[in-house]
Parts: C-alpha cells; sequence; structure tokens
C-alpha cells in the first residue's frame, strides 16, 4: 500500500473521529430543565426503566439498559417490533419508557407509545427533534440536537448513536450520583468480576471455626504441627492465645523452617510460646479482602489473624484463600 494511500485512510479516520467527538461535545448546549425532569421520573419509579429503539438505536438503548441494571436501576431493552406482538405485556404500572428515535418518526417505536400510557408508564424520549411525533406523546425529552452523521451518504447513524450513548451514559451516571450507588453496590451486581472480588469482605473468604487452629501458648511445639495437620484446609500456620482468648501471636511454617534450621530439634517440645511471631499484623473480618491483599504484600507474609473488635481470633486468612478468589 502506498504511503499516499495510508495517510488518507488515517485522515478519513481522523476526520470521523473529530466529528463524532463534537456531535458529544455539543450535548451539553442541550441539558436543560428537561434532562432533570427525565432525572426525576428515573428517580421516583417504583417499577422498571424500559428502554426500547429500532435498528441502530435500538442497540444504542441495549446498551444503556444494561449500563442502567448494572449501576441500581431495574431496566430491560424491550425491541419495539417483539412488542407490537405481544412483548408489550412486560409493561407495568409505574414502569418509565425511554424511547430512542433520532427522527421521533420512527413508526415501531411510536406505535408502542399510546400503549405504554394506557398501562401506566410514563415516557422520555431521545431523540434529535423534540418537536417530533415522539418528542410531544413524551412526558419529557432528552435532545441530541440535530446532529449531523459522519457518514459521506449523512444518512448511516454514526454520530447520532455516539450522542445517544454519551447522553444516556450521563443520564445513568447523575441517577447513580443520586441514588448514592457505590462501589459496594455495584460489586454485588458482577460478582464475576475483578472488581466484585476485591469488594468482598475477609469475614468471605476466611478459614473459621473447624477451620481455625486455635492453641494456647503453653502447648510444645510438636502438638502444635500435629493440630495445624489435622485442621481442615491445613493452614499455614496456629494462632495463639491468651487464657482470656485474645491472640497471643502467631506461629507459621515460616517459624517452624527456621527452628529446624537452628538444628534444635529437641525444642519442638518446648512450648510454642518461645517461637510464636508477636505482635502479629491482623485484620478485622469486616474489612476488605483487598486490604488484607496490601497488608500481605507490605509486610512479606503469607497469612493474617482476623479479630473481633475485642481482641480474639475470629479467623485466619491465607494467601492461598485470595489465590482462589483470583485476587
Amino acid at each position: 500500500m502506498s504511503t499516499e494511500k495510508q495517510d488518507a485512510r488515517l485522515a478519513r479516520a481522523a476526520e470521523v473521529i473529530r466529528h463524532e467527538a463534537g456531535a458529544v461535545a455539543r450535548l451539553e448546549d442541550h441539558l436543560d430543565e428537561r434532562f432533570s425532569r427525565a432525572v426525576d421520573l428515573v428517580l421516583a419509579s417504583k417499577g422498571q426503566l424500559v428502554v426500547t429503539g429500532m435498528g441502530k438505536a435500538g442497540l444504542i438503548g441495549a446498551k444503556l439498559s444494561a449500563t442502567l441494571a448494572s449501576t441500581g436501576t431495574p431496566s430491560f431493552y424491550l425491541h419495539p417490533a417483539e412488542a407490537l406482538h405481544g412483548d408489550l405485556g412486560r409493561l407495568r404500572h409505574g414502569d418509565v419508557l425511554l424511547a430512542i428515535s433520532n427522527s421521533g418518526e420512527t413508526d415501531e417505536v411510536n406505535a408502542i407509545i399510546p400503549v405504554a400510557r394506557k398501562l401506566g408508564a410514563v415516557v422520555i424520549a431521545m431523540t434529535g427533534r423534540p418537536d417530533s411525533t415522539l418528542g410531544q406523546l413524551a412526558d419529557t425529552v432528552l435532545d441530541i440536537g440535530r446532529v449531523e452523521e459522519a457518514c459521506p451518504l449523512k444518512l448511516a447513524p454514526t454520530a447520532s448513536t455516539s450522542a445517544m450513548l454519551a447522553l444516556g451514559d450521563a443520564l445513568a451516571m447523575v441517577v447513580l450520583d443520586e441514588r448514592d450507588f457505590g462501589r459496594e453496590e455495584y460489586a454485588v451486581f458482577h460478582p464475576a468480576g475483578a472488581l466484585g472480588r476485591r469488594l468482598m469482605r475477609v469475614r468471605e473468604v476466611m478459614r473459621s471455626e473447624k477451620e481455625l487452629p486455635l492453641v494456647p501458648g503453653s502447648m510444645g511445639v510438636r502438638e502444635v504441627l500435629i493440630t495445624m495437620t489435622r485442621t481442615p484446609g491445613r493452614p499455614g500456620a496456629a494462632l495463639v492465645i491468651e487464657d482470656d482468648g485474645k491472640l497471643a501471636g502467631i506461629f507459621t511454617d515460616g517459624d517452624l523452617r527456621r527452628l529446624l534450621d537452628s538444628g534444635e530439634l529437641a525444642r519442638l517440645e518446648s512450648p510454642v510460646s518461645d517461637f510464636m511471631g508477636k505482635n502479629p499484623k491482623s485484620i478485622g473480618p469486616e474489612a476488605l479482602i483487598e486490604e488484607a491483599q496490601r497488608l500481605m504484600q507490605e509486610h512479606h507474609i503469607d497469612q493474617v489473624p482476623v479479630l473481633d473488635d475485642d481482641g480474639h481470633p475470629v479467623g485466619l486468612i491465607d494467601v492461598q484463600d485470595l489465590l482462589d478468589v483470583r485476587l
């Protein structure tokens, strides 16, 4: 390929990107009380936000519905043609219908509106023509403005769908802010994702009860090792407790290796309190597991005791536990 041909391609691509970026930037000029009204309608709804649109607008609508659903606003996408053949039965009183059409004259979309109103739904239109049929039928309008497409024929939805996506995201994010929807709520809807795993609590992955080896400081090292071996999951540490049940220290596989390296095998009968790590780093059960990970990394340790507010051990989190949840 010639350099001239390649340069021409890149120049055209850059032109399209600038054109679509301009369409998105101009959306700010169309933000007014109608946008705020749309936010109010969504927040006041006791039902779901149902998104509909035909063709490319419908694809944008499906994405917006997914964004809304994942950020605290129950939502689903309703194909307008299928709606006209029975799927309108999915609409319920109290739902909000977000209908998307650049021209505002999409027959399949406009045909839904009277029935949606009869069922008790309110209607938000997203269109480039607020004075269109759709705009006049709606309770409020999200105006994308008169957008010229990046297509050389000025026909294929390009800049208009970029504007729809950006304005829909703006609606979703403003609603998210006003719902006070945070990282933890987001994680609930994304349990398989990396964020969801990072926002798990220590109590969800820690070893507790039968999997938690608790030993008194007077117990001999040999017996402590037997206790660790017999504990389900074979943890790499035992927690040493005081008479009042509070944490006194921790005895780990590393402590055992250091004892063996000393060549004093006879000391295996000595109290574990002579070899335990004192004042070990600890964490609470309600802490995030990403905090436990950071603690292990910063202090180069593989086990962290989990303590309640009174200093009593209620669990143990091992580096292997973090690997198991793919953190």
